[in-house]
């Protein structure tokens, strides 16, 4: 099944109207690919604001594609929902490698975050090239490694402002990749929830003070999949606060165009 961006319907509704999960505001919506330095090509999609004003980009990491996660895991697409029309960012989602949805399936195999580093590149590379402003890489679980071994390092450290990460598990990054973050200087945010099946609050206030820029935001309630529309809430505020550089609430209303998106999932570590 592939997906249309364009299909994605709109209309006044003439109130505003309470957001909600499938809740899709306006933006200027295309799908797009990558070709990765070793030749493979990945499927995305990019959400801009509709009125062409970009004020920050989101460079997403999906969760694990092979526990579930892709690029429509639910704060992420949930994110390329709202975000664009609330906030002013652009959102970038794409398939890894492998990794498969609706949008199509990427080219190759999951490597279990090794080749996935010229994936990320790829990705990065494609927003500089769109002259895509104030660009951040938001990783989830899975994604959050990806973040940390390789968001660090060049190319990808020139090309953007910082990261977001949401549940980093920390299981394949480690002390050497979080000391790289402490060297780069670059921001860090660290959204981690109470109740997280790997990495809860304490221990990653442990561990991330090798960092020392990382901001520690620990999330009551939350778990790893951040499951409930208060949670995606959170962390939708929380990402648009860091990347525009002042406090957010996005409202829970929209008194403009809406319309209703595909039900959506999470995937795991």
């Amino acid at each position: 099944m592939s997906s249309d961006p364009a299909t994605l319907d709109v209309s006044e509704p003439g109130a505003p109207v309470a957001v909600r999960a499938s809740t899709v505001l306006p933006a200027q919506r295309e799908n797009f690919e990558l070709t990765t330095a070793d030749g493979l090509t990945l499927v995305g999609e990019l959400a801009l604001p509709a009125d062409g004003v970009v004020r920050a980009t989101l460079i997403t990491l999906h969760p694990l594609p092979t526990h579930g996660g892709f690029m429509d895991s639910h704060v992420f697409k949930k994110a390329s929902y709202r975000l664009p029309a609330m906030a002013g960012i652009a959102v970038l989602r794409f398939n890894t490698r492998g990794t498969s949805s609706p949008r199509g399936t990427s080219a190759g195999a999951f490597d279990g975050g090794v080749g996935e580093r010229l994936d990320l590149e790829a990705a990065v590379q494609f927003a500089a090239d769109r002259g895509l402003p104030n660009r951040w890489l938001v990783g989830w679980s899975f994604g959050t490694e990806l973040v940390l071994k390789y968001g660090a390092l060049a190319p990808v450290a020139g090309l953007v402002e910082g990261a977001v990460l949401l549940s980093p598990p920390l299981h394949r990054a480690g002390d050497a990749d979080l000391a790289a973050w402490a060297a780069g200087g670059l921001p860090l945010a660290v959204l981690v929830p109470e109740f997280d099946d790997y990495l809860r609050p304490e221990e990653a206030r442990a561990r991330f003070a090798l960092v020392p820029q990382a901001r520690l935001v620990p999330v009551a309630g939350a778990k790893h999949l951040w499951v409930g529309e208060k949670y995606v809430v959170r962390a939708l505020d929380e990402i648009a606060s860091t990347v525009l550089g002042r406090a957010v609430a996005l409202p829970g209303e929209w008194p403009g165009a809406v319309g209703r998106g595909p039900a959506v999932s999470g995937g795991r570590a």
